[in-house]
């Protein structure tokens, strides 16, 4: 992360994610329609349940103080604790996180977790900050959130610009804020953690292993092999590596990839871990890679290819690039990142989408597993880790297509429709208070 050189910042550039709002419950609401929810659940499903904004202030490393405004969004708690990441980004607003939560609502009901939708974060570039200053930013976060956190009400994990270290800040500030006896008691208030502070062997891979996985079970369904398929990667954070680490390993090349300073291609092959090293030592980006040539940053998703994996941002498949892509396979690793008008022309071409929902949620199990863990007192190992990991999601991802195949629906509709029928299921047995 940055350093902090002066008493003066560069203003954080708002970049709209216009819509997001209007994806999901567009999404939301075809779903619903399929199933004839009832209309009162239909109600309660697209509100947020709590929505939390914070204005906080720091002191920079110059003596300046500054003040940032963090958020908390709770959409709906019905199946348990509220779960879901922080991130920070530009990007971090109220609709944003309402529309994060919401899928976070869905993500975690399909896989068959006993959580509800979370999502927030602070408005903010990490990049022009020390890491003490991130590490004070984050702690001060963690207070001013206060109650509205905690490991049996709603749980962080880490997601955009954040880490294990970001959760381990979160965790050891919470803790520090109850009674010495009941300190411990409070690990788990955050998933996502470093190996060494109550965290899970293999969380930092699960979600890109998911990613890597639902793609094989894609692959088996419809007679594709792996070995010598092109893929191409947006996004080379943590879901981007791990995903293309274990496609790599299938003997899938990687030829093209995205970040946020610029596009890189080689229809030859990318080599995963050269490109990742280069990656950390190049200040986090890919550009320039040697083995490798410029792309222009609008012609990236129309690489040649057989799979593309989107794992950045939201809407970054719009009407206006999708009918240049040439994959067959769509695997969404990020949240929300094709749009309605997007998906529509991709599902008139022929191309197959695993949605979010499934497709990602390999690291909300891998954070259930380490929230069992820390409850138990138990330490799972990283073998037995993978294998759960890949057991549930192989059920997840055969409940998906058979439902999509059964129903005559695609895979997205199929997986809300999961979803949101487990979720009717909890209020009509429950019925509504008072």
């Amino acid at each position: 992360m940055g350093n902090s050189k002066s008493n003066t910042k560069p203003k954080v550039k708002k970049v709209p994610l216009k819509g997001m709002m209007d994806n999901v419950m567009e999404q939301f609401n075809s779903a619903a329609d399929h199933i004839n929810l009832h209309p009162n659940i239909r109600k309660i499903l697209s509100i947020t349940n709590n929505e939390i904004l914070v204005n906080f202030p720091v002191k920079m490393d110059s003596g300046e103080v500054e003040v940032f405004t963090g958020y908390r969004v709770q959409h709906n708690g019905a199946l348990g604790p509220y779960k879901g990441g922080l991130r920070y980004h530009a990007t971090v607003d109220l609709d944003a996180a309402r529309a994060l939560a919401m899928w976070m609502t869905w993500k975690t009901s399909l896989a068959g977790l006993p959580y509800g939708g979370a999502k927030g974060g602070i408005k903010i570039d990490p990049a022009l900050y020390s890491e003490n200053e991130l590490e004070r930013i984050t702690r001060r976060f963690t207070f001013a959130l206060a109650d509205n956190i905690g490991p049996e009400h709603d749980i962080p994990a880490p997601d955009v610009n954040t880490n294990s270290q970001t959760m381990a800040w979160i965790a050891d500030t919470y803790m520090s804020t109850r009674p010495p006896a009941q300190r411990t008691a409070n690990q788990h208030v955050v998933t996502g953690k470093p190996d060494g502070s109550g965290g899970l062997e293999g969380r930092d891979r699960a979600t890109g292993f998911g990613v890597y996985l639902t793609i094989k079970f894609w692959a088996e369904k419809n007679n594709m092999d792996l070995n010598g398929k092109k893929f191409i990667v947006q996004g080379f954070g943590n879901v981007g590596y791990w995903a293309s680490h274990f496609l790599e390993k299938d003997g899938a090349k990687l030829v093209g990839v995205q970040d946020a300073q610029g596009s890189i291609e080689n229809q030859d092959g990318l080599n995963v871990e050269d490109l990742f090293k280069y990656n950390e030592s190049n200040k986090g980006t890919i550009v320039n890679y040697s083995d490798s040539k410029p792309v222009e940053k609008g012609e990236f998703f129309s690489i040649d290819c057989d799979i593309c994996i989107p794992a950045a941002l939201g809407n970054q498949i719009t009407k206006k690039n999708a009918p240049n892509i040439k994959a067959k396979l769509i695997a969404e690793g990020a949240n929300g990142p094709t749009n309605v008008e997007g998906e529509k022309i991709l599902k008139d071409r022929g191309i197959f989408i695993i949605p979010d929902i499934l497709c990602n949620s390999g690291g909300v199990i891998g954070s259930y597993f380490e929230w069992l863990q820390n409850r138990s007192g138990e330490i799972w190992h990283l073998e037995e880790v993978m294998e759960k990991l890949t057991k549930k999601l192989n059920g997840s991802f055969n409940k998906v297509y058979d439902y999509s195949e059964r129903e005559g629906i695609d895979m997205r509709t199929a997986a809300f429709c999961i979803a949101i029928e487990r979720i009717e299921k909890a209020y009509v047995q429950r019925g509504i208070f008072p």
